[in-house]
Parts: structure tokens; sequence; C-alpha cells
């Protein structure tokens, strides 16, 4: 145990929760800082509840640590009270577990999970001491190193980071780690280092690369700096996800988190091909996990937690083939130890909702659809494989399952979109409603009414997605498509039954600048830090004015980024990547959703995206079959 905190008890007792910086959870790791050569802080920008619950880092925390020189540890956004103590009293930020400086690590991890953290970033280097442009650093600093799904475009971030790990951790971080063991054994340089990381698969050393401009602002060419280093950077997969690690000592968190239970992925990748969703894209192919090894990760995992409830991770939990097996193991299994199981991401038919009347014994919590849109012809668009007969269909038997709420979740602004498209929201929400009194006999009902929530958020244009070349909603034009979404749900019969809620237009358009931005974004990001804009993905911390201001001062048009009609053929910001799907499905996909045609998912048809060059998943199911 680490006894020597890096802050007294004085200090610790005057901010809220303190338990977020003491470290010595159950199942965290400590190893003797003389018997290692590598030191690895993994950081979640933002604060500790939420990157407690990534998934994700619990994965490298555990693999990191189980080779013998390593030890990684974890270091989280300051809640603002401490960031304030922290720069008042001149203390270096630390990591939870050994609480040493961050700045005497090796390496600096950051995984990107949104982008309206970047900010939190230049707050995490700066409290630590480390220089925040990675042309200042020295070996004095660690290696800054980023991950996750937005460095598939991370040009807005460029300068802050040293490298990007572009793809799924488990697959290199080993000859990374012996290259830099090597590195420092020898005196090598940083760059000289940086460069070698360069030629590992998948690693992006963004100052090794240069980027210049046409007059109309938009990208000529890309190209390295140096001939050894690759034009294109690939992404990284597992293609053994039989074999690969996997937790099963979470570490378990002293105070309530997000996701406060044991999460089981059960598959990587998605088989069916919205044309909005950028995971679907980026993780293809899918790849299932096996169930039998599935079965003892999770007895494991319950039984080195003390965790109540499981639930299972994926991007369509429906879509796994051997669900009814897992399903029946565990409600085995955890009927009787009494844990609750939690299946999100499931599409609602009868199977489904079988298996949740199964798991969900006396507490009917609220059954969740996401139609995305109001009618079928939006839904032909965005590829969203669901008819308002099967949303009706999916209440109908919910109902009659004794279910009384459903949430519906929907996007304004897709491409296209019309205000039939819009009224259409508040039609399906009323029809749900209409459903529950059709199925529910009056005698049956014990007093309780229908309750429909439906929630809109604003449709944001991803790299790697059909709609990398849709313009994107103004500010104003989302207000307006809201205020319009409200007035077709209070015109409705049902209406003191549908609530309805939607998100801020603000951070939907930031959202929006820095998702399709280029290089020149990391001065406006600097500046902005400078000017105290962090927790940005908070909307009671998110200063729109000073962004805007910012923008301004650095000569940065934000709409160029949002607004703007892409041409087929522009050079984007992220070509300089490749995940896998080819820019030609792609843009092929964006014209059959300019004319409402639909595409089948993969296990139906392949499309020919360019994910079956790895050669695993459900792209080979059709050929083993054969």
């Amino acid at each position: 145990m680490n006894n020597c905190l890096a802050l007294s008890d004085e200090t610790l007792l005057s901010i809220e929760k303190p338990e977020r910086y003491i470290g010595n959870e159950v199942n965290s790791v400590t190893k003797d800082k003389n018997a290692i050569d590598i030191r690895f802080a993994m950081c979640f920008p933002d604060v500790y509840e939420i990157g407690m619950s990534h998934l994700g880092i619990q994965i490298l925390y555990g693999m990191f640590n189980s080779y013998e020189d390593v030890w990684c540890e974890r270091v989280y956004s300051p809640w603002l009270d401490m960031d304030k103590l922290l720069r008042e009293k001149n203390i270096p930020l630390f990591a939870l577990e050994s609480q040493d400086p961050v700045k005497d690590f090796d390496f600096l991890g950051f995984t990107l999970q949104y982008e309206m953290c970047y900010t939190n970033i230049l707050q995490i280097l700066d409290l630590s001491g480390i220089a925040l442009l990675s042309k200042d650093r020295t070996w004095d600093d660690p290696i800054v190193i980023g991950g996750g799904p937005c460095t598939y475009n991370p040009e807005p971030i460029t300068d802050f980071f040293d490298v990007f790990y572009i793809g799924e951790g488990e697959t290199k971080y080993r000859e990374i780690f012996d290259l830099y063991k090597e590195a420092r054994n020898s005196g090598m340089s940083r760059e000289d280092f940086l460069h070698e990381m360069a030629k590992i698969p998948g690693m992006y050393v963004p100052s090794l690369y240069e980027v210049s401009y046409k007059e109309d602002g938009t990208i000529l060419e890309y190209k390295p700096i140096y001939e050894d280093v690759p034009s294109t950077i690939q992404k990284e997969m597992c293609t053994e996800l039989a074999d690969a690690f996997y937790p099963t000592k979470p570490v378990v968190p002293y105070i309530k988190v997000t996701q406060d239970r044991v999460v089981l992925e059960i598959m990587r990748g998605c088989i069916r091909g919205c044309r909005f969703c950028q995971a679907g894209q980026l993780y293809k192919p899918l790849r299932e996990k096996d169930v039998e090894r599935l079965k003892k990760i999770a007895i494991e995992s319950l039984n080195n937690t003390g965790y109540e409830e499981i639930s299972l991770s994926s991007l369509s939990s429906s879509d796994y083939s051997k669900l009814p097996e897992l399903i029946d193991f565990l409600i085995d299994s955890c009927n009787k130890k009494k844990v609750n199981i939690s299946l999100p991401s499931l599409r609602i038919d009868a199977f489904s909702l079988d298996v949740m009347s199964k798991v969900q014994d006396v507490k009917k919590s609220s059954l969740t659809f996401a139609p995305e849109a109001g009618t079928q012809r939006m839904r032909d668009v965005i590829n969203k494989g669901l008819t308002e007969e099967d949303i009706l269909r999916g209440s109908h038997e919910a109902f009659l399952g004794g279910w009384n709420k459903v949430k519906l979740y929907f996007m304004l602004g897709l491409p296209t979109e019309t205000d039939e498209d819009i009224a259409g929201i508040g039609d399906i929400a009323n029809k749900v409603c209409v459903e529950y009194y059709e199925t529910v006999p009056k005698e049956k009902r014990n007093g309780r009414a229908v309750e429909v929530t439906a929630s809109t958020s604003f449709f944001v244009p991803k790299p790697f997605t059909p709609f990398q070349w849709a313009p994107m909603d103004t500010k104003e034009d989302f207000l307006e498509k809201a205020a319009k979404t409200k007035a077709g749900i209070m015109s409705q019969l049902n209406q003191k039954h549908i609530k309805y809620n939607w998100h801020e237009a603000d951070a939907s358009m930031m959202e929006g600048v820095f998702a399709r931005g280029d290089r020149r974004l990391n001065e406006v990001i600097l500046k902005a830090y400078e000017k105290g804009c962090i927790y940005d993905a908070w909307g009671e911390y998110f200063k729109f004015d000073v962004w805007m201001e910012t923008f301004k001062e650095c000569g940065v048009d934000p709409f160029f980024y949002t607004t703007r009609e892409r041409s087929d053929d522009e050079v984007f910001p992220w070509d300089i990547l490749n995940c896998g799907v080819t820019k030609a499905f792609l843009l092929r996909e964006w014209k059959n959703a300019l004319q409402n045609k639909k595409s089948s998912n993969c296990r139906l048809n392949c499309l020919g995206c360019g994910a079956a060059s790895y050669g695993v998943g459900v792209c080979m199911e059709g050929r083993n079959n054969a």
C-alpha cells in the first residue's frame, strides 16, 4: 500500500470528493519503482468518475501491468477545486498509484474519446509541468501519446502530442516499450526515437509530416518529411480477440462512477452500417469473442470485484451470435449471486424483450429505442434498418411484458432533412402512446399511464463516415429545429405523456469544428485554454463566447469546418490515415444517402468496404461456410 500521499489530510479535506486523488483502490497495482524499466501514466482527460468508467483504460492498464518491466498508473483531470489548489500551492499533478509527479514518467498516454476534452489535455500537461508543445520537449518530459476514436482526426491537436497510436491498443505497445528501452540505453536523441517510432505500424508522428493548403483554405497535400516513414498510416487491429488480454481484476473505485459494474466486451465492430456512425466504420470488421471464454471472464470479474451488476458491451449486442447461450448462463449464475444483468444496445424485438423480462425481474426500467429520424425516408437516408412497424411492434411486446416507459432517441440536422421529417418525431412518440392504450386494458394499468421521453441530439458529421462530406447546420438552424420538434410534440393528442429533451446547440457546433478540423485549430485551442477554457464537455463550464472571440483573434473561420459543402475529391485532414474502410466506399454510401437508398448489413451482403483486407471476423464468415 502507498502510505505517502501527495496531499496532506488537511488539503484533501478542503476539496470535494478527495477519494478521486488518493489511489489504493481495490485491484489497483503497485510495483517496486526500482524493479521496473518503464513508467506509464494512463490519462483520461476528464473527471475521475467518467474516466474510471472507461473500458479501454482498464484493458491497457491490466495489460501493461502484466509486463514485468512496466508499471502503469492512472491520472484523471483534477476537478476545478483541485485544479485551483494545485496551482496556488505549486503542487505538480501526480499519478494515483505512487502519488509521484506525472512529469517523472516515461510515457503519458491519453485516451481521446470525445472532442470536447481537448482543453483538458492542456490542463493535464500544464499542471504536470510538461511543455505544452511537442517541439519544446526534451528527454526530461514523458513521451506524450494519444489513442482512441478522436485520433482518427488528430489534426486539431497535433502540436500537443509526440505520437498518436491509430487503432486498437493491444497490438503494438510491447514493441514500443522495447524500442524505448533500446533508445534510452543507447543514448538516442528524442527526435531520433520518434523517427524510429514512426516506422512501427499504426504510429503517426505528426511532426514528421507537413501539410500544404490551396488558396481556398482546403488541403493541397500531406507528405512525410523523410522517405523512410509511411505516407499513410494504417490502423492497428486486434485480429485474434480470443487470445487478446482482457482484465478480470478491474480497478474498483471508492465512489460511485458512471459505469459502476463489471463490463463484459462481447464483440468489436458492427454489421449495421448506419451512415452517421463513426464507431461502426472504425471498428470494422465485426469480430465476436468466444462464448466459453466470456463465461469464464464474467465469473472471475464478479468474484474479483464484488460488483452486483454486469453489463454486456458492444455496438449492437443483438448481433452477437451466441447471445442466447451467454444470457442463459449469466441468468443462471447471476441469480444465485443476486447480480443484475444490464443489456445496452439491443435491437428491440421479441427475442430481446424476452431476454429483458428474464433479467429485469421486478424493476421495469424504461426501454430505449433509437429510431434516429422521424420518417422512413430519413431513416433510409441514414441507413438505419428500423421501421415504424418495428418500433410499434417492439413497444406492443414491451407493454404486454409490463413496461410503461419508453425512451426514443432522434437526431436533428441530418443531411436532406425536411420539416416533414421533424414533424415525424412527434408522430412516432404519439403512436407509441396510442399503442400502450390499445395494448394494455384499463383494468391492467394499475393506475399507471404511459411515459414517453423523446430526446434529440444535433447531428455532427464525423471523419470516416459517409457523412464526412455533409454540411452541418448552424446553431440557429438547430435551435429552430428543436423548437419545431417541440411544437410538433405539443400538437399531439397524447402530449401530456410525452416529455421532450434536446442538447445544447453551442457545444454541438464546437464538436463539429473539432471533428473535421485541421492543424490551424491548434493555436485556437491553446489560446482558448490560456483564457480559461476547460471542461468544455460540461455545459455549465463551456464558454462559447470565449471560443468565438478566440477564433476571430486567430483569423480562423469556424464555419469553414462546419457548414461548408465538400467536393467529392477534397483532401481531408484525416486522409493521411487509413481506417480499413476505403474513401471510395464511403463516397458511394454518401451518394446512396442522397438518393434515399438503403444498403444491406455485412451479414446479408458484403458491400466491399475494404475491411475484408484484414481477413477476420464477419468478412470471413460466408467464406468459411462455403
